[in-house]
């Protein structure tokens, strides 16, 4: 089946928009696993693809402040929630259907929480996206070029962060099954970064 062309208009506006270029493979692969998460529940998928290809565009350079200090208190939620509603009816998205969207990027983060099915599912599945080998990756790959991740130090106090507090914050049975293995990588390769450091540490 062709892609709508609101679906078409969003990935490629994303594709566009979507800097540093490693920021945009989370899109696909978020709204991938948020659909596997569903497993047989209904949902409205135009509502969860629009959600999990919007969703980080206050990341983006060119749409987040330069200044460090500004940077530090950007709510890219926020942002996003503002900016996507108009972006969506340049797309000729849907629009009764905007208002959830907008709900589902507001409710995203860990430490929200979701109101509506398409919610909970970007919900557990960003939070899946911060564990195992992608989780690893994505923190990693930051290093040097993001506030919060100056030293490689920093890399794996954020990770023992998310291998000790995102796995009680899943809903979905399967999210949870999910995350088992995932888990498990994540905590191998923090028990390998921390003998090699041999109490060293890490920069």
């Amino acid at each position: 089946m062709k892609p709508s062309r609101h679906r078409e208009a969003i990935v490629e506006y994303i594709r566009d928009q979507a800097k540093p270029p490693d920021k945009l493979s989370h899109q696909p692969r978020l709204y991938d696993l948020a659909k596997r998460l569903a497993d047989g529940q209904p949902f409205d998928d135009d509502v969860l693809h629009a959600a999990a290809w919007m969703h980080d565009l206050g990341v983006f350079i060119g749409h987040r402040p330069e200044d460090p200090a500004e940077l530090a208190a950007w709510d890219n939620v926020a942002y996003a929630v503002k900016q996507v509603p108009e972006l969506l009816r340049q797309f000729g998205f849907p629009e009764e259907k905007i208002p959830a969207v907008t709900e589902v990027i507001r409710t995203h983060l860990p430490s929200a929480k979701p109101t509506t099915v398409e919610g909970v599912l970007l919900k557990d599945a960003d939070i899946l996206e911060q564990l195992g080998a992608i989780g690893i990756l994505r923190v990693v790959s930051k290093v040097g070029r993001d506030t919060r991740f100056v030293t490689h130090g920093d890399a794996l106090q954020a990770l023992r962060r998310n291998a000790e507090f995102l796995p009680a914050q899943l809903q979905l049975v399967s999210a949870r099954q999910c995350a088992e293995p995932r888990l498990r990588i994540l905590k191998a390769f923090l028990e390998a970064a921390e003998s090699e450091a041999a109490g060293i540490g890490l920069e």
